[in-house]
Parts: C-alpha cells; structure tokens; sequence
C-alpha cells in the first residue's frame, strides 16, 4: 500500500512507514519552518471511534514529523485531557475545546486535515476550516495512516 507524502507529493511503501524508525533529521526552529495544525473528525458517542480516531490522528502526526515536520494535533493533545476531565466514557464535545484550538490555529501557518470517516461532517474541522480560509492560510488533507501505528 502507499500513503502520501503531503510535502512533496511522493509516496512511500508501507513497509518503510511501518518500521518505528525516528526522524532523520532534527526539525528546524518553527521561525525558520511552517508549522502544521493536524485536523481530524473527533466527536462521537462511541468512545471505540474516539479513541480510533486519536490513534490515527496521533499515528499521522508521527508520520509528518518522521518526515521533519512540525506538527501541532489538537486530538493527541486532548483526547488523554479530555479522558481525565469528562471520564472514559463521555466526552466534553468540540464547543470545550474552541479557545484552545484558535490559540494554537492562530499560532499555525496551514492546516492538514486527515481524511478519515466522519472528517466531512465534523463541525470541529468546519469551524478549524473557516478558521484557515479566512486567514488565507492553506488547507490540504492527508490520508490515514495503516502502518506503523503508535
């Protein structure tokens, strides 16, 4: 199977993405480099599919800085936070969430949305998106990632 690289537009083989293999280079300070906000559809009354979705925003977040990104993924963040404040079972929602993720899309200079079932109807992302279309800073979207979970 291949999967993107966003950044240039090559592909790598899951065989390479599935090593745990650490970044071949250390990331240059983010004055110097773009910095990623890393979408991703959240939200759900299942916590099976919250927690699937973590991991795949937390696995493509890896995969981008594998590749010398820096990556800001508001899910890998605050799915563990969220899981302390609201319990393993419930869920605070995406409005909770709103002056932290504007701090940080604030911060960013484009935003990367991962292309995983539920991405479409995603209010968070809507918001996050308008958020980047009004202030002309780019959108791009990503596949998931199958190999080398975290």
């Amino acid at each position: 199977m291949l999967k993107p690289d966003i950044r240039q537009g090559a592909a790598v083989s899951s065989a390479s993405a599935a090593r745990k293999v650490a970044p071949s280079h250390t990331p240059i300070s983010s004055a110097q480099r773009k910095v990623i906000y890393l979408a991703c559809p959240y939200t759900d009354p299942s916590p099976a599919v919250r927690r699937e979705r973590f991991e795949a925003a937390t696995a493509a977040a890896a995969e981008l800085i594998r590749q010398g990104e820096i990556v800001y993924s508001p899910i890998t963040m605050t799915h563990p936070i969220d899981m302390v404040l609201a319990g393993a079972s419930n869920t605070l929602g995406s409005d909770y969430w709103v002056a932290f993720d504007e701090a940080f899309m604030n911060f960013c200079d484009e935003m990367v949305i991962l292309d995983i079932d539920g991405w479409d109807r995603s209010n968070g992302i809507a918001r996050e998106r308008s958020y980047f279309a009004e202030h002309g800073k780019p959108i791009r979207f990503m596949s998931k990632i199958t190999a080398g979970r975290v």
